[in-house]
């Protein structure tokens, strides 16, 4: 007899497992079925700003494969439907279909959680007037792009300065429109150091983008006709015709919450190395909903990222389909933009490092994309951080112009690899002016890291 897979959640972690498992075994020997709550499956939602500002050009460039697609595969997807219940020892899911409203009991040999994560919602007055949206879904990003086209006025304010919330901003900025950002820290991007996030205030600030720090919003007010028109904090109130939630997102693991499942620090479900939900052999986690291993500081942590979920998917539909694989853990890398800065991390930021006990040092050099002399050599500016005692490299952080951001991924693999900062500075890297300076940004940093930690004794 076949096994089944269930498999809750049908975008990247899913899907990429229940495809990976697919062609390890075929229907004959597992049925797969999956559920999905949404209208859409397989889709990019980091391209949702990109769609929103006009870049990409239909919602369906975002789709990687429809819901067809995978029924023509043998796997089982049911759209508009979803499951409210896990029980564990009888290894069963409820589920219920949005549309008829119908509940049904599914039974399996094997489970894929992959709920992926929810955007921060605060319970603020006015919150769900209409003109107010989170941008997570296709279905968030057509229902902000309807928003954009029903009203006339002009004016945005963006609540939230992460990844999100500036991509947000730039395409809100590129539609035209009057662009306020709103955050609570002391600069945007709190993924950096405030030093480097300082670096995105003043290129924003020159964008046309208001930029506001320390503003935490504290209600929404609305027009007679009930649509939002103020976004208003302790010390000022900001018009705005429509407004986008940049807050980041929390895991989306309160099924798993109930079902009794291990879940971590940051709420994230907790997995083995090949993505099985610890003290549970039959059941399965990947994407949004799950806390790794950050293999710098040595401890768990959140980061909801789209190529971490694809890899999931990949190890745990490996495993459910009768081969081994191993997910070992992330350095934290990311990379984005806002119109033609670019903004990249790996690594642990000074307050991580001071957080789990390590003394380090600290470096930062401007530098150019290119060589000096060739046209187009834009500015950026690196930082570095390297354990005092050691020299193991710790972090690096870069804001700059074209060519800047990609850069962070050398740095990447000198995280996962472990290497010290002077090790850095033999790296072989490609060099032609039209690509670079003789000494790479990089590796700069690291020459000026490693006299820094020489110093330091």
């Amino acid at each position: 007899m076949s096994e089944r897979l269930v498999v809750i959640g049908g975008d990247a972690a899913g899907m990429s497992a229940a495809s990976q498992a697919r062609r390890l075994k075929g229907p004959g020997e597992l049925e797969i079925v999956a559920f999905e709550r949404g209208h859409f499956s397989s889709y990019s939602a980091c391209g949702i700003p990109y769609w929103v500002g006009g870049d990409v050009g239909t919602r369906d460039e975002l789709i990687a494969r429809s819901p067809e697609e995978h029924r023509e595969r043998a796997i089982g997807l049911r759209m508009r439907t979803e499951v409210t219940e896990v029980d564990v020892p009888g290894q069963r899911v409820l589920a219920r279909d949005l549309e008829t409203g119908t509940e049904t009991w599914t039974g399996f040999d094997k489970l894929v959680i992959a709920t992926g994560a929810r955007p921060k919602r605060p319970g603020l007055p006015g919150i769900d007037a209409p003109g107010v949206h989170g941008v997570q879904t296709l279905d968030d990003g057509q229902a902000l792009l309807d928003s954009l086209e029903g009203t006339p006025g002009r004016r945005a304010v963006v609540v939230g300065a992460g990844y999100i919330g500036v991509e947000m901003a730039e395409a809100l900025l590129n539609r035209g429109y009057q662009v306020t950002l709103l955050h609570r820290g002391e600069q945007p991007m709190a993924t950096l150091d405030p030093d480097m996030g300082r670096l995105v205030h003043r290129a924003m600030d020159g964008l046309g983008i208001t930029t506001v720090a320390s503003a935490a919003a504290t209600k929404i007010l609305t027009g007679e006709d009930g649509r939002v028109r103020v976004v208003a904090t302790d010390a000022a109130e900001f018009p705005a015709d429509v407004v986008v939630l940049g807050m980041g997102v929390v895991p989306e693991t309160s099924l798993a919450r109930a079902a009794g499942l291990p879940l971590g620090a940051h709420g994230g479900l907790l997995t083995d190395l090949a993505m099985r939900v610890r003290g549970h052999e039959n059941i399965w986690a990947g994407g949004d909903c799950v806390e790794v291993l950050d293999l710098v500081s040595g401890r768990e942590r959140y980061v909801p990222l789209g190529t971490h979920a694809n890899k999931h998917g990949q190890v745990i539909g490996a495993n459910v389909g009768g081969g081994y694989a191993t997910f070992p853990g992330v350095v934290g890398t990311a990379v984005s933009k806002v119109c033609d800065l670019e903004i990249a991390r790996t690594g642990l930021r000074e307050k991580d490092a001071r957080e789990v006990g390590l003394r380090f040092v600290t470096v930062t050099v401007e530098s150019t994309s290119r060589a000096g002399y060739y046209p187009g050599a834009a500015p950026m500016t690196v930082k570095m951080l390297a354990e005092k005692r050691t020299g193991r490299l710790l972090g690096v952080q870069i804001v700059g112009r074209e060519g800047a951001g990609k850069r962070v991924d050398i740095a990447a693999v000198a995280l996962t690899a472990g290497m010290t900062v002077e090790a850095m500075t033999a790296l072989d890297l490609g060099y032609a002016p039209p690509f670079s300076p003789v000494w790479d940004p990089v590796l700069v940093a690291a020459r000026k890291a490693t006299a820094a930690v020489r110093a330091a004794g």
